[in-house]
């Protein structure tokens, strides 16, 4: 059963055979059971089958915002650091040596960025397309058609960081000069950021 949005208001809720008598556009707004929102019925496999619509194309205001990146990558990084810093303090308490226990300190949280690293490459290529970050913050990786990357795609876009990285960072600035609101190492990869648009 799918409930639609006309004119600003849902009606319904109708079959699929109801729906298919119905005057339904690509960009209706649809909801169905177990769905946390509505989307366009473009999105939703079995209206694009049965109507015949084009595989949906990402609009705009579907596209993470550098602030939402942002804080996704900050809330990774603050929880990685502080399990190194659990790890570390834990250590610390065997170890009597002054200078093993800077070392480990100066190793340990030089690790980190490492750490980042291979765990994004696994988590954008994972089931939920993201860090627990982006995952907080409601936003997913996903390749051009807007489904779920592989692991060696992950691995270029997050190998490519480190040319976003380059001249002060002008990688990430190239989201604001870009329509899909890519960084460059998305454009690299050939992978975009996105957030469920909300009604």
């Amino acid at each position: 059963m799918y409930t639609i949005v006309v004119k600003g208001k849902p009606q319904g809720p109708y079959t699929l055979d109801e729906l298919k008598q119905m005057e339904i556009f690509p960009d209706t707004f649809v909801r169905k059971p177990g769905m946390d929102d509505y989307k366009e019925a473009h999105e939703i496999d079995e209206l694009r089958q049965l109507l015949g619509f084009l595989k949906p194309k990402h609009l705009p205001q579907y596209f993470a915002s550098f602030d939402q990146r942002l804080m996704a990558w900050a809330i990774d990084y603050f929880i990685i650091t502080l399990v190194y810093a659990v790890i570390v303090a834990i250590a610390i308490v065997f170890i009597e040596e002054k200078e093993l226990r800077m070392n480990l300190v100066i190793v340990g949280f030089a690790l980190i960025p490492l750490t980042k690293f291979i765990y994004s490459v696994f988590a954008d290529s994972s089931k939920i397309q993201g860090t627990i970050g982006k995952k907080l913050m409601d936003i997913k990786v996903t390749d051009d058609n807007g489904t779920k990357v592989n692991l060696g795609k992950s691995f270029i876009r997050n190998t490519s960081k480190l040319i976003s990285n380059m001249a002060f960072g002008f990688g990430y600035i190239y989201l604001f000069l870009n329509k899909k609101q890519q960084c460059l190492h998305d454009v690299i990869a050939g992978t975009l950021v996105v957030k469920d648009r909300l009604l």
